[in-house]
C-alpha cells in the first residue's frame, strides 16, 4: 500500500468535481492514519483524522458547515462518500517527532513557517528523510484562530463560468483565494462584538489537535491549493471536541500562541486514484440495442449521462442517466431502435459532456462506434 492515497485532488475539487466519490468503508482506519477531506454538497463539511487515545485506531471527524460543530463519521450515516479525501496507510512507522527547541525561526512565527523550519532542520540533521509530501500532526494553542468549513462545493465552477458569462455575485468574488467562498468562524478569548464582521464568532476553544499535509510542490494541487507558497493544508478539532474545520492559518486574524507538539511523516510513495468510465458489449439484435456502462476506475461516480446517436443525428439523440455507479460496477441497458431497413452508423457515448474528470489516456473507451445493418 502506498504511503499516501489521494482520491481526487484539491485541484479536482475546486474545479467542481463532485461527481466522483470515495467510500468511507474503503479507508483502513487501524493504527495511525493521517488524512483530510471534504464531504458532499448535500451535507457540506470538512474531515479531520484523529487517533484514539490508545493509538490503535483513527476516527474521522466531520466538521459541520452550518455551526462549526463536530460528529464522528459512521458508515451509512449520509456523509460517508467523499468527493475529495486523501489518507495514509497506518503511518506509525513513519512518525518523526520534532524537537521544537531545535527550530531556528521565531517561536511566534506562523504555523506554516514553523512546519517548514522543522522539515528543513530535520533534513539537515538527518533525522528526517527527503519526501515530496510530509504528513503532520500538531498540538497548537492560539491567541486567535480563523477556521473555514466547506459550505459550497464546485468552488471553481464560477471561474469556469467566467469564460462565457458574468454572474450577479460579481466576477471579483474569490479572485484571490478559494477560501473566500467558505463559511468562516473565529475562535478568540472574547467575542469581538462587531455585527458587521463577516467572520462569525464561534467560541473560546483555543487549543487544537491538527492533522494535515505539507506539499513541497504546492502548484501540483495534490493536497493543497494549487498556488505558489500554499505548502500547508491542515484540518483540526478543538481538544474539547466542540469545534472543527480547516485551519485558516494564513488569515490575518489567525495568531499562533504556541506550537506544543509536532510529528512529521515523510511520505515517499503517492497513489492518485482516478475514474474510468467505459462502454462495453455493444450489440444489435434486429431492432434492439444492448450495451453496458462500466466503471473500471477506483472511484464511485454519480449522475452519469449516456448518449446514443444514430446516423450523426445529434438533434435526435437518445439520452439515459445513471444516478450512481460504484467502482467496478456495471449497468446493462436494452433499448429499442425503431430504424428503417438498411445500413446505419451507431454511436454510444458515456459522459459525453466530460463532467467526470478522467485521465486522457482512459477516455478513448467512453465512446463505441458500430456500423449496423437492419
Amino acid at each position: 500500500m502506498p504511503d499516501l492515497t489521494i482520491a481526487n485532488t484539491v485541484t479536482d475539487l475546486i474545479q467542481g468535481d463532485v461527481q466522483e466519490h470515495f467510500a468511507f468503508s474503503r479507508i483502513p482506519l487501524q493504527g495511525d492514519v493521517l488524512g483530510l477531506g471534504t464531504t458532499s454538497s448535500l451535507d457540506n463539511g470538512e474531515l479531520t483524522f484523529l487517533p484514539s487515545l490508545d493509538g490503535q485506531r483513527t476516527t474521522i471527524w466531520k466538521c459541520e458547515a452550518f455551526n462549526g460543530g463536530l460528529r464522528a463519521v459512521r458508515d451509512g450515516d449520509g456523509s460517508s462518500n467523499f468527493p475529495y479525501v486523501c489518507f495514509t496507510r497506518d503511518a506509525s512507522s513513519l512518525q518523526r517527532p520534532v524537537d521544537l527547541s531545535a527550530l531556528t525561526c521565531s517561536k511566534d512565527a506562523p504555523l506554516q513557517a514553523l512546519v517548514a523550519d522543522a522539515i528543513r532542520v530535520g533534513r539537515q540533521s538527518g533525522a528526517l528523510e527527503e519526501a515530496a509530501i510530509y504528513g503532520a500532526r500538531a498540538l497548537t494553542t492560539w491567541d486567535e484562530l480563523v477556521i473555514t468549513v466547506a459550505s459550497k462545493l464546485c468552488m471553481g465552477q464560477q471561474r469556469r463560468n467566467r469564460q462565457w458569462a458574468s454572474s450577479e455575485s460579481g466576477d471579483g468574488l474569490a479572485s484571490t483565494s478559494i477560501y473566500d467562498l467558505l463559511q468562516h468562524y473565529r475562535l478568540a478569548p472574547e467575542d469581538p462584538g462587531n455585527p458587521g464582521d463577516p467572520v462569525r464568532f464561534l467560541g473560546r476553544s483555543l487549543q487544537w489537535d491538527c492533522c494535515g499535509f505539507f506539499d513541497c510542490e504546492p502548484e501540483l494541487g495534490r493536497v493543497t491549493v494549487p498556488q505558489a507558497g500554499a505548502f500547508l493544508h491542515i484540518h483540526g478539532c478543538s481538544t474539547d471536541l466542540r469545534h472543527g474545520g480547516h485551519l485558516h492559518h494564513e488569515h490575518p486574524s489567525s495568531h499562533l500562541r504556541r506550537l506544543e507538539r509536532l510529528v512529521l511523516y515523510p511520505l515517499t510513495s503517492i497513489r492518485l486514484l482516478s475514474s474510468d468510465l467505459c462502454v462495453r458489449g455493444v450489440e444489435v439484435d434486429g431492432q434492439t440495442l444492448r450495451f453496458s456502462v462500466c466503471n473500471e476506475g477506483e472511484l464511485d461516480v454519480s449522475d452519469i449521462g449516456v448518449v446514443v446517436v444514430v446516423d450523426d443525428r445529434y438533434s435526435d439523440h437518445r439520452f439515459l442517466r445513471v444516478p450512481w455507479l460504484d467502482a467496478g460496477g456495471e449497468e446493462r441497458f436494452t433499448m429499442p431502435l425503431g430504424l428503417e431497413a438498411g445500413e446505419h452508423d451507431l454511436v454510444v457515448i458515456v459522459d459525453h459532456s466530460q463532467q467526470v474528470i478522467e485521465p486522457e489516456s482512459t477516455r478513448a473507451n467512453n465512446r463505441v462506434h458500430r456500423r449496423i445493418t437492419v
